[in-house]
Formats: C-alpha cells, sequence, structure tokens
C-alpha cells in the first residue's frame, strides 16, 4: 500500500480534532465518535488537553483510505503552541487546512496558509461546521481565494446551510477551467478559444495541480454531522502525493517528536525519507533501537523495521532530541530525485510561462528541503540541524522567569524543564546558577498556564512566574576593537586574544572570522575562541541577545606545552583551552564596550478589519499602542487597516479591540522584524558571571580555575 503523511493543521476551535474522529470512524478504525467537550478523543491524550479541550502537543493515528495508508498527525490550533505544528511541516507529504464556516479564514489560518505554500506542501481546505447557525458559503469561499489560495477550487455544494440536516455533495466549480488555466497552457488556449474541455481532462489537470501545490481543492462539509467527509477523503486519497523513499537505499529520517513512555523512556517519532532502519540497529552516540512502532488503524503496534515513506516510533536512543536525523547521509539523489520528479511532472503537461515560474519554485523548495536535511548533518550519523535555518515561525518573542514554590525542589524543577524542552525545543531555557533562577521564553500567557499545570500534574512540583516581559534583541552599533596579551597588563590567563567587533547584515546571526593564520596557534584553541566568543555574546552590554554581528580574530598567542624534567605537565607554564575560554569574554566585552549597542524590540505587522463607522475611534488607541498604520481602506462596510505594532503590546491590543468594536473587529498579527526601542533602552537580567566587571569576574572565574 502507499503512505500518505498528513498533517491537519487550522486555527484554534476550527474542529481538527472532531475532523480526526470523524475520519477514524470513517474509516472504520473506531466504532465511537469522541468528544473534545467530553474528553474522549482519541488524540487529545493528555488529561490536561481533555479538560481544557484544547490539542496542545501533536498526535499520530493511522487509517486505511482505499489502497493508500495515511499516517494524520493532529496538531495544535492555538498560536501558543505553534512549535508543535514548526516541527512536524518538514516531515508531510500534504496536509488539510480546516476552516470554520462560521468564523471564516482566521489569524491563525493565514499564517498557516502562507507557510504551506511556501514550503511547497500540498493542501487542500475543509470548510467545517455548516451545519452551525451562521455559516456561509459563498462568503467563505470568497475569503478563501482573496485570503488563503487564489487558486480555490470548490468541490461541494451545500443544501440546508446552517441547518442540522445541511448536507454536501460533491459538485463541480463553474470557475474550474478559469482557475485551472492559469498554469496549463493547453487549457489556457482552449479556455480563451472558447473551446470544449473534457471532465476528465479537467480532473486530470486539478490533481497534477493539486498535488503540486498549485491549486487548492476547497471541501464543505461538517465533521459533527459527517456530511460532506467521504467526499474530503476520495480527495485526501486522490488528489495528495503519496510518500516516495527508496527503502533498500541508506536509512535517512528525521525526528520531529519525543515523548517519554509509561516507565520514564524516552521514544522518539522519525520519518524515514530512505533506506529501512531495523531493530537493533545501532545509531551512534545514542545507543540501539530496542524496539519500533508502526502506526496501523489507530494504533502503535510492533514491528522489526520501518522503511522510507513511514512514520516509526523508536525505543531506545537515549538522549535523541526533536529536530536530529538518523542516518550517515540523506542522499543528494533524494533531493535530486524529488526536484526532477516534480519538474518532470510539469513539463511534460506543457506548462505555460507562469506555470514554470510555479514548478521551479516548488522544485526548489522541494531540492531545499531535502537539502537541508542532507547539508545539516554532515559528517555525523545523528546530530541537530544546524547550517541553515529552518525555523517557519518566528521565535518565541516572550519570557519569564519560573520560581518553585518550595526552595528544595529547585534542582526537581530544572530536570522537569529539561524535559520539557526535549519535547518542545522552541521552549528556550536560561538558568542562572548564581541568582538560582530559570528563564522560560514563551509564545503567549495560555502557553505559560499549561506549563504551570503540567508541571504540578506531571512532576509534583508547584511554581510560581514573575510578569512576562518582552524578549528584545541588540546590534552592534559601530566597530570596536581589543586585545589582551600573555603576562601584560594583569592578564592572569596564559592567552593572548584580540577580537574586533562590527555590524553585520541583517538577518545574518554571528559571523566569525579569522585576520591570524590558521596556524599561528593549535586549532583547539581557535575553537575555544570562537565558541566562547557565541555564548557571551547571548548576553550584550544590556542583557540581551547580540545579532546580526560579525567577529574577527585579530591577535593569537600561546605558551606551548612546558613539562618538568621528570616529565609532569606544567600548567603554570602551558596554555590550555580553559586559558581561552576564560579570557574571551573579556575582551569580547571590551570591544563591544567600545562599538556600543543599541537594543531592538521585536515588531508585528498587524491586519485589522472594523466595522466603517469605528474608525475615528480606533485610531487614537492605535496611537496609543505605539501602532503605525501602513494603510488602510474601505471594503464595503468594513474598513481594513494594515501596519506594525510592538510585540509587548500586541496583547493590549486584543484585549482592547472587542469594546472598540462592539466585537466585531478583526486583528491578525505576525512577526515582522526588530526595531529600535526609542528612549533609554530596557536591560535585561544577565546570567552568570559578569565580564563587564573584570574585578568582579576574575575573582569568581581565577577562583574556579
Amino acid at each position: 500500500m502507499r503512505t500518505l503523511n498528513l498533517g491537519i493543521l487550522a486555527h484554534v476551535d476550527a474542529g481538527k480534532t472532531s475532523l480526526t474522529e470523524r475520519l477514524l470512524h470513517a474509516a472504520g478504525v473506531i466504532d465511537e465518535l469522541g468528544s473534545v467537550d467530553q474528553g474522549s478523543t482519541r488524540t487529545d491524550t493528555l488529561a490536561l488537553e481533555r479538560r481544557r479541550g484544547i490539542t496542545i502537543r501533536s498526535a499520530v493515528v493511522s487509517f486505511p483510505i482505499g489502497d493508500v495508508t495515511v499516517n494524520l498527525i493532529d496538531t495544535p490550533g492555538h498560536p501558543d503552541f505553534i512549535a508543535e505544528v514548526e516541527r512536524v511541516l518538514d516531515v508531510l507529504d500534504g496536509a488539510v487546512l480546516v476552516v470554520s464556516a462560521v468564523e471564516g479564514v482566521q489569524a491563525q489560518t493565514r499564517v498557516l496558509m502562507r507557510t504551506l505554500r511556501r514550503l511547497g506542501i500540498p493542501a487542500l481546505i475543509f470548510v467545517n461546521k455548516i451545519d452551525r447557525r451562521g455559516a456561509a458559503y459563498g462568503e467563505v469561499l470568497d475569503a478563501v481565494r482573496a485570503r488563503l489560495a487564489p487558486s480555490g477550487v470548490a468541490m461541494s455544494a451545500v443544501t440546508g446551510l446552517g441547518t442540522r440536516a445541511a448536507a454536501a455533495t460533491p459538485a463541480a466549480d463553474p470557475r474550474l477551467a478559469e482557475l485551472l488555466a492559469d498554469h496549463d497552457e493547453t487549457l489556457l488556449a482552449a479556455y480563451v478559444d472558447d473551446r470544449p474541455i473534457t471532465d476528465r481532462r479537467l480532473r486530470q489537470a486539478l490533481t497534477r495541480q493539486a498535488r503540486a501545490g498549485l491549486a487548492h481543492p476547497v471541501f464543505f462539509g461538517s465533521a459533527i454531522t459527517g456530511a460532506g467527509v467521504p467526499a474530503l477523503m476520495d480527495g485526501i486519497r486522490d488528489l495528495l502525493p503519496a510518500a516516495e523513499g527508496d527503502a533498500s537505499g541508506p536509512p535517512s529520517g528525521a525526528v520531529f517528536k519525543v515523548e517519554r513512555g509509561p516507565a520514564g523512556e524516552r521514544l522518539a517519532y522519525v520519518r524515514m525519507f530512505s533506506g529501512t532502519l531495523r531493530v537493533r540497529d545501532t545509531v551512534p552516540g545514542h545507543g540501539k533501537v530496542t524496539a519500533i512502532g508502526v502506526f496501523d488503524r489507530g494504533t502503535a503496534v510492533r514491528v522489526d523495521a520501518v522503511g522510507a515513506g513511514r512514520i516509526g516510533l523508536l525505543s531506545g536512543l537515549g538522549g535523541i532530541r526533536v529536530g536530529d536525523y538518523i542516518g550517515d547521509q540523506f542522499a543528494d539523489q533524494h533531493a535530486d530525485h524529488a526536484a526532477d520528479h516534480v519538474v518532470d511532472h510539469h513539463v511534460d503537461h506543457h506548462v505555460d510561462h507562469h506555470a514554470d515560474h510555479h514548478v521551479d519554485h516548488h522544485a526548489d523548495r522541494a531540492a531545499d528541503r531535502a537539502a537541508d536535511r542532507a547539508a545539516d548533518r554532515v559528517g555525523i550519523r545523528v546530530g541537530p540541524a544546524r547550517g541553515r535555518a529552518r525555523r517557519h515561525f518566528a521565535p518565541p518573542s516572550l519570557e519569564t522567569v519560573v520560581t518553585p514554590v518550595r526552595a528544595a525542589d529547585r534542582g526537581a524543577l530544572h530536570a522537569a524543564l529539561t524535559q520539557l524542552a526535549e519535547q518542545d525545543p522552541l521552549i528556550g531555557l536560561r538558568q542562572d546558577d548564581v541568582r538560582q533562577e530559570t528563564y522560560v521564553s514563551l509564545y503567549g500567557e495560555v502557553q505559560k498556564e499549561v506549563i504551570q499545570q503540567t508541571l504540578a500534574e506531571e512532576f509534583g512540583l508547584e511554581v510560581t512566574f514573575e510578569e512576562t516581559t518582552t524578549i528584545c534583541v541588540e546590534r552592534p552599533a559601530g566597530t570596536g576593537a581589543a586585545a589582551e596579551f600573555i603576562a601584560q597588563g594583569g592578564n592572569p590567563f596564559l592567552g593572548t586574544v584580540g577580537l574586533r567587533v562590527e555590524p553585520g547584515p541583517i538577518g545574518s546571526g554571528v559571523t566569525f572570522r579569522l585576520a591570524v593564520e590558521l596556524g599561528s596557534m593549535p586549532y583547539t584553541f581557535m575553537r575555544a575562541v570562537e565558541e566562547t566568543a557565541r555564548q557571551t555574546l547571548q548576553h550584550g552590554l544590556h542583557g540581551w541577545e547580540v545579532i546580526d554581528c560579525a567577529v574577527t580574530l585579530t591577535h593569537t598567542g600561546y605558551w606551548a606545552r612546558q613539562s618538568h624534567s621528570h616529565g609532569v605537565f606544567d600548567k603554570s607554564m602551558s596554555s590550555t583551552a580553559g586559558d581561552f575560554r576564560n579570557l574571551t569574554p573579556l575582551v569580547l566585552m571590551d570591544a563591544l564596550k567600545q562599538a556600543g549597542t543599541r537594543v531592538h524590540e521585536p515588531l508585528h505587522r498587524f491586519h485589522l478589519e472594523i466595522p466603517a463607522d469605528l474608525l475615528g475611534g480606533v485610531l487614537p488607541v492605535l496611537s496609543r499602542l505605539r501602532a503605525v498604520p501602513t494603510g488602510s481602506r474601505p471594503h464595503g462596510d468594513t474598513y481594513r487597516i494594515e501596519g506594525t505594532v510592538p510585540a509587548a503590546l500586541v496583547h493590549g491590543l486584543e484585549r482592547a479591540l472587542p469594546s472598540l468594536t462592539r466585537g466585531e473587529g478583526v486583528l491578525e498579527t505576525a512577526f515582522d522584524r526588530y526595531q529600535r526601542v526609542p528612549g533609554p533602552p530596557p536591560a535585561r537580567r544577565r546570567i552568570g558571571h559578569d565580564p563587564r566587571n573584570r574585578k568582579e569576574y576574575l575573582l569568581h572565574v581565577v577562583r574556579m580555575v
């Protein structure tokens, strides 16, 4: 059978989990539908998920549709848990994006669709809740085409809209030929010349374009009543591409989820891209695979091996994390095959120039996604994703300090948070051993509440949080340089280090360069300088991470290994990597002080839709919240305003909106960029010993040495 790894994505409360239950029921996997309200769904297994009625962690279930085995991944819809969606995207063959027929296209829906299109992931759209009062058909379809997918193709007609008897029947979109002609030269010529086009020809074109992510079929229905679900299942089987991969090639896979089993053992969810992984295979650095499960008809069953295209549940790999890759290579030929397959698939069907642009883009994305998996792993068997960034959403922009109610629980709290970070790598932890404080980065307040409840229920830890603050960054304002030399100027370390700091291009992160000969000192020492420089820049002059910065090593010097006549190594006469690790923060901070830094805060772009008659009352509030409109236009009886607003003030805008707009305002926000903070720069508490204070730093570091 063919395998399809399918993601279910949506804005919160659009009905993803209910749709998953309906698909499992329709496929004969479960006899009785679970209920989100009653906490009895198959995929929301956490007690917290069942109680709150929201999906917090992604879950995998399996069911058959004809000759296709679907591994369905149900993901969270709440934006505070976007990290769960983040990790799933790289392992999907296709997706179903769920939209509510009542609420229509919402903020998170647009963010998800933009990401799917950018990554070239084919997607179907399911408009749910046609049985609910207030459900719409034409308005929602228009909104889908205007705000999600211009190539949205209606696949259903609806009767009894907004009633319990609502039904969806398969129907051809009257604009089908027009929509498909945008990406098909033959269809375009026939459409322009008003020549007849057969239904078979249109269906073939729709299948090709849907599988390539160029067209987006739109199905209507209800997960609660089951209306329209059979047509959606046919679409999943026929209009989305099955998984590909060479089962006889070298084993290669990506870990997208890690959880703990009943005995506390680590379980890794891996999507295999090529080759076959077997029980008792050794994964260097992480041990031996002791058990493998694959998903079959809703549950995980034990097997001896998992092959290309499938999702496996691996036991026995201690220390493995989300984002790790399994295998000593992700064959370049797979990237080439992915690109060639897409290109051949379209070129053979005479696409026009406009379609060529999309085909090339899609092929490039397919190759890029494969290359990302390969390039990050050169020379290693298992490793985290390094190299080119694979982040699809903005990083967390909030931070808080979490403190145990009982001081004796500090060690247990750190261990528990570390375990949660294994499962959610976008939960950033900063541990200050000096002040005994733990910092956690977040996407929102709901995530903070969930962490608090999870710590209480799963680990028996009661904690409190400080007020949430916005995470800023620092950028160098100019160029600065500093150097310390062996046995000069009160340098207690046996090393010479000179560094120059200067601004780098926007988005470049931190780059490290050499202005000295590579052999001027042992590579181990140079590596120690680079690693320590990157670590030191986690806290700039004001305590924030320094980004878009170039660091150049300008001076080096060391004392070679010295021994007494009896052959005993004498540290007092010989440089070690520790000397360079301890000296680098002092030199780097001196250079950074000379360069100066500017603090920048995260800025979100917003799209606001309000009743036209309320425009005059909304604009002053936007001004108070430092929101800067960049454009506004009337749209029927509403007004659409676009602009930017500091991330720290987004929650204030969200809270003010209902009363300002009679509850009719619709706000969408997404991270845009960083901008300089006006006025005095905010400061962040540093972690560890502060190299800005030379006397205090040396007092602690030299004493430790």
